[in-house]
């Protein structure tokens, strides 16, 4: 039996070689829930934009997501003060 593997050089973590490089790799694809905002109860606060670890969320009033970077972490979900985020099933609406 014949195993073929391929390997690819990783380059250590916490280390950025080219800034912005992570524009060009849209990780939204990982993610099995979104955020979803009601924007009656969001009270523009910026919480969600100020602790999104994927810089995912606009910091205009409101913020939007960005759903190819966001990988529904639920981060913002978590630190929403009003409860505006809700996470949901990815493909539910």
């Amino acid at each position: 039996m014949s195993s073929h593997t391929s390997t690819k050089k990783l380059l250590p973590g916490a280390v950025i070689m080219d800034p912005g490089s992570t524009e060009q790799n849209e990780t939204g694809s990982w993610r099995s829930m979104r955020p979803v905002t009601d924007y009656e109860k969001c009270t523009s606060c910026m919480s969600c934009w100020l602790y999104c670890p994927d810089s995912a969320i606009s910091c205009e009033k409101p913020p939007k997501v960005d759903y190819r970077y966001c990988k529904g972490c639920g981060i913002c979900a978590n630190v929403c003060p009003v409860k505006a985020i809700t996470m949901v099933p990815e493909g539910q609406k």
